[in-house]
């Protein structure tokens, strides 16, 4: 248990929970204060789900590139356990609104951004390390909610985060970018920074 309070706190663990909690109190407590309808809009749905995954883009590499190949541990398990204690992190708190005077939903919704999105952020960190893994989520869905595309196959997939939860195209695409994220990073671990980047 020690050496998981360790690796917890090696990766900026507990910033990432209260940063994650304090934005889900904060846009909870917002929409219940200006809005009279108990189902929060869509789009402050997503961004929410993108603010949560932000927070924990941090926790995905530690400050030592080296310890995180070490042979001492069985690390894809490691991995693949922290990106689902992650997902879990970012959908529990949403899902637990729903019984609440500000509803963050559909749960199917929150559900697949929320891998999708993580996934992409995991995929990233594999190929372009934690400090830019954060900017195809951003960006993807930015434009995604920006400029919807909901008839055609190609659009739904463009667009698969504002896309309605049923919407199969958007699962689909959702689906495989939680799965590549979960296994290149599992695999690979975050990528090595650049010298001068380690040294900052």
């Amino acid at each position: 248990m020690r050496w998981l309070g360790l690796y917890l706190r090696s990766r900026y663990a507990p910033a990432a929970l209260a940063a994650a909690g304090g934005c889900v109190a904060l846009t909870w407590l917002l929409w219940t204060v200006s809005s009279n309808s108990r189902d929060v809009g869509v789009p402050m749905v997503i961004l929410t789900v993108l603010l949560l995954v932000a927070a924990v883009t941090a926790t995905l590499g530690g400050p030592d590139d080296a310890l995180d190949r070490t042979a001492g541990l069985s690390w894809p398990r490691w991995r693949s356990a922290h990106l689902l204690a992650a997902l879990a992190v970012i959908v529990v708190p949403l899902l637990a609104t729903l019984s609440t005077g500000a509803r963050f939903g559909p749960a199917g919704l929150v559900v697949r951004d929320a891998a999708g999105l993580l996934g992409l952020t995991a995929l990233g960190a594999a190929t372009l390390g934690t400090a830019r893994a954060w900017l195809a989520p951003l960006g993807w869905t930015l434009a995604a909610i920006a400029y919807p595309m909901p008839e055609q196959v190609t659009g739904q997939i463009l667009t698969w985060q504002s896309q309605a939860p049923g919407n199969r195209a958007a699962g689909v695409t959702a689906l495989l970018l939680a799965v590549s994220g979960l296994a290149a990073y599992a695999v690979a671990g975050p990528a090595r920074r650049a010298p001068a980047e380690a040294a900052l």
